[in-house]
């Protein structure tokens, strides 16, 4: 069983073993069939096995189906409408189904628009983190935004282009209006445009601009704390030291806890008596 990474926009991305695996493969499941068929004009190609859907509606009722078909000995090739299978796509379910009956899986790699976008945003890529589509309910998305306040890795989302004002008003409350972030629209694509700015300048294009096509939004992590001060935690010490713990295990409790040198601690309690 073999997943393919599929164009994100321009056709002329696909990969040799993408084509040679579109042709060859006895079975093709695809996310939506229409939009194969365009992929396989554009190639000028033709699929010679049988091509199948195969999408969030009927993914758990057909992974049966088709991995019955590869222990039969036919070669399954799994796509998506673009970009990596499994990444906010189906696949994930096939691949934990085929994994479990012991059937030999591999990856035909090719473009992505999270590491797309990622790469273009201009921001840091060291470490990353994807976030696939935010809730749509107002509560929701900001929950899950302020337990993403605080993390510190670049994070990747994607956004329908009606409801990216409003993703971005989420941001700007939750992240702050000075968080870097960059809006990716159409990658690959012949209108392809990046935008990259604090979140409150993201936010008055999007309000002014009727926002069409696949995006992308990346958004830089969280900056790093500022390192305590030793004086506002010599309280904590002595509430320590009230309890009957030892100075020198109060101190360095405390300074554990608060990420700063125990020396330059002791040194503010001692000044503080």
């Amino acid at each position: 069983m073999v997943l393919a990474a599929t164009p994100i926009g321009n056709a002329n991305d696909a990969s040799a073993r993408l084509v040679s695996l579109l042709q060859t493969a006895d079975i093709v499941a695809a996310e939506d069939t229409r939009r194969l068929q365009r992929l396989l004009r554009a190639l000028e190609i033709r699929v010679q096995g049988r091509i199948v859907s195969y999408h969030e509606h009927n993914e758990v009722a057909r992974t049966a189906e088709l991995l019955e078909q590869v222990a039969g000995g036919k070669t399954l090739l799994m796509v998506t409408d673009a970009g990596m299978p499994s990444v906010s796509d189906p696949g994930y379910r096939l691949v934990e189904a085929a994994i479990a009956d012991g059937v030999e899986v591999t990856m035909a790699p090719g473009p992505s628009a999270v590491l797309t976008a990622l790469a273009l945003s201009g921001l840091p890529t060291d470490r990353f983190c994807f976030e696939g589509f935010l809730p749509r309910k107002t509560g929701e998305r900001n929950s899950r935004l302020a337990e993403l306040a605080d993390e510190r890795r670049t994070m990747v989302f994607f956004e329908a282009p009606h409801r990216l004002e409003v993703m971005l008003r989420s941001l700007h409350q939750v992240l702050g209006a000075d968080r870097p972030a960059a809006v990716a629209r159409e990658l690959t694509k012949r209108y392809e445009q990046v935008l990259r700015g604090p979140l409150a300048e993201l936010l008055d294009w999007a309000e002014t601009t009727e926002v069409r096509g696949e995006i992308a939004v990346v958004v830089g992590g969280a900056p790093p704390a500022a390192p305590a001060n030793p004086a506002d935690r010599v309280a904590a010490v002595a509430a320590l030291v009230d309890e009957g713990i030892r100075l020198k295990d109060a101190v360095a409790a405390v300074a554990e806890e608060s990420r700063i040198s125990k020396r330059e601690l002791y040194a503010a309690v001692i000044a503080a008596r």
